[in-house]
Parts: C-alpha cells; sequence; structure tokens
C-alpha cells in the first residue's frame, strides 16, 4: 500500500445526516473531491452508517475509473448497520465493496465499542490468511479496548495498525489516558477526528457570528463561543505568523503530535486549508501554549455518541 498523506479527508457530512444541517449533492461536492486529489490528499474516510451508504455511493461516483492505485479508502464496519448472524462481518464489508465498486479498502475499522469484541473477532476470521488485508483499526476505543483488540487481531495472525478517536485541542482524552504513547510504542498509526471541532475552531464563528440554528453542531457550539474566542484569538496570532488561517492552526497542532487529522470537507476551501496546515510547522512552545488557553477553558465537547478516554 502507498504511503498515507499527513492529513486524511472524511466523507462524514457527504451522507448528509443532519449534522451541518441543509443538503449536499454530489454535483456540489465533485470539486471539493477535485481538489483533495490534486493537493495529493488522497486518503478518503467514509462508513456506511454515514447516511446508511448515502456518503460510500458518493464516493464512490468519484473514484470511478481512476487508478486504483491513485486513492486510499478508509471504510468502518458498523455494528449497528449490520445483521446479527454468523456472517455478518462478511456480509457487510461484502456489501460495501460491492457498493463502492471496489476490491479491497485500504483501512478498515470497527466504528464504535458496541460488542467491539464480538465484532473484532469476526473481522480478524475474516482476514485470516488473506491476501491485500487493510490496515485494521479501531474507532472510539478506550486504552483497555485498544489493547483487547490488539490481543484479538494478533491471535489470528494479524494486527492492529490504526486507531480512530475524537481529538482536539478542547478533547486530549486520547492523550491523557496514554491511548497516543501505546500506538506510538507500538507503531499503530492515531487518526484524530473533529480537529476543528465541526468548525468551532476554524476562526469563523464567534458570538456575533453564530453556527446556523438547526444543526446539532449550533447546539452544541454556539453555548460556548464567548470562551472560544479566547482561544481563536490565540490561534490568529499564530495564524498571521505563518501566513495562514485560523482553520489551519487546530490541524497543524494535531500533525505536531505525531498524528493524522481526518478533516471533514464540504468545500474546496476546506481542502486548501487542510493542504496548507500540512505545510505548518508549529514549534514546541507553541502548541503548549495553545494547550494552556484551551485547558484553562475547561469546556466539555464529547458529543452523545462518544465518551471520554480515561
Amino acid at each position: 500500500m502507498m504511503g498515507l498523506p499527513k492529513i486524511a479527508l472524511g466523507a462524514w457530512a457527504w451522507g448528509n445526516d443532519g449534522t451541518f444541517g441543509g443538503n449536499l449533492t454530489a454535483e456540489t461536492l465533485r470539486p471539493v473531491f477535485d481538489a483533495g486529489m490534486a493537493h495529493g490528499l488522497n486518503l478518503w474516510d467514509t462508513a456506511y452508517a454515514y447516511g446508511m451508504g448515502a456518503s460510500e455511493k458518493v464516493l464512490a461516483g468519484f473514484l470511478k475509473g481512476l487508478p486504483r492505485e491513485s486513492y486510499l479508502v478508509s471504510d468502518k464496519f458498523t455494528s449497528q448497520c449490520a445483521g446479527s448472524g454468523s456472517g455478518a462481518m462478511a456480509d457487510m464489508i461484502e456489501m460495501q465493496l460491492k457498493l463502492m465498486s471496489l476490491d479491497r479498502f485500504d483501512i478498515y475499522w470497527i466504528h464504535n465499542v458496541w460488542n467491539a469484541p464480538h465484532w473484532t473477532e469476526e473481522l480478524a476470521r475474516y482476514y485470516e490468511g488473506k491476501e491485500n488485508v487493510p490496515m485494521l483499526g479501531v474507532s472510539n476505543h478506550n486504552l483497555a479496548e485498544i489493547r483487547q483488540a490488539d490481543e484479538i487481531l494478533k491471535a489470528h495472525g494479524l494486527r492492529l495498525s490504526a486507531v480512530q478517536n475524537h481529538y482536539s485541542l478542547l478533547n486530549r482524552s486520547s492523550e491523557d489516558s496514554g491511548i497516543l504513547g501505546y500506538c506510538k510504542d507500538n507503531d499503530i498509526v492515531f487518526f484524530s477526528y473533529m480537529v476543528l471541532e465541526q468548525g468551532a475552531l476554524s476562526g469563523k464563528y464567534d458570538t456575533r457570528h453564530p453556527m446556523p440554528e438547526g444543526s446539532d453542531r449550533a447546539a452544541a457550539y454556539n453555548p460556548m463561543l464567548d470562551k472560544l474566542e479566547v482561544l481563536n484569538a490565540a490561534m490568529k496570532k499564530l495564524a498571521d505568523k505563518y501566513h495562514a488561517a485560523i482553520a489551519q492552526i487546530p490541524v497543524a497542532w494535531a500533525i505536531a503530535k505525531g498524528t493524522l487529522p481526518i478533516i471533514g470537507v464540504t468545500k474546496e476551501s476546506h481542502v486548501a486549508d487542510a493542504a496548507k496546515a500540512a505545510g505548518i510547522t508549529l514549534t514546541a512552545e507553541e502548541t503548549s501554549e495553545l494547550e494552556g488557553i484551551a485547558d484553562s477553558l475547561e469546556l466539555n465537547v464529547i458529543r452523545f455518541w462518544e465518551k471520554e478516554m480515561k
């Protein structure tokens, strides 16, 4: 498999699940995809759960006709979307591959911890002895659950290669709990998602310019915009220093921490920001200063579908 880019592009919102409000179409998303590929950001993160196949279908349409070696696809097994029979794992994987007209995935994840040991065992049985095994990962797992998944895979001659958790300046529980350290020690790539807190750390929103009402993220972040202005002001100083946009600083921070950020993209500007962020190298002093300010705000941004990592 080709090497991973510094940033993955997320197609979460492409499923039109209501998180961002409004509707997105393949026509409006096509330039976003093209921009990502043009910038060399060719790792695309999706899941069947993102609109019950809607995100996968849109992405598949864009990938059609491209050389298979020119892109990487990260997809997920979401137990809540699968059947309960003995062949549920195989059925899900093969349904997703067919849906996307692919012969393989490059990264495949257990999406959440619901009955995860059982499904990790099923995943291991499915890929044991096969050629073209993708990077196998777990998402939204705490350290004990990550260790358990690694043990299950190793018993089948496989290994845990990736962990994906919510990780941002406002939520460093995967660091505090030792997950980042475990990943580093065991050659596991840590993928950080929600680095921008769904736009709350992009510099676009403040008390005078709140997120549009009617979306889940507006309900979550609008009440804390006054505190976020303090962090955004600090990020603006760094953005000015690096001739960058504020939205590029949290991404550069996540890269500086040794993680691979997954950036949700719905506009070409999101892709351009991601590409520029990949070229910014923050100093240890700058990352520490940002963390100190973020910690002082004492904000809880753990969302309804996840847990704090302990």
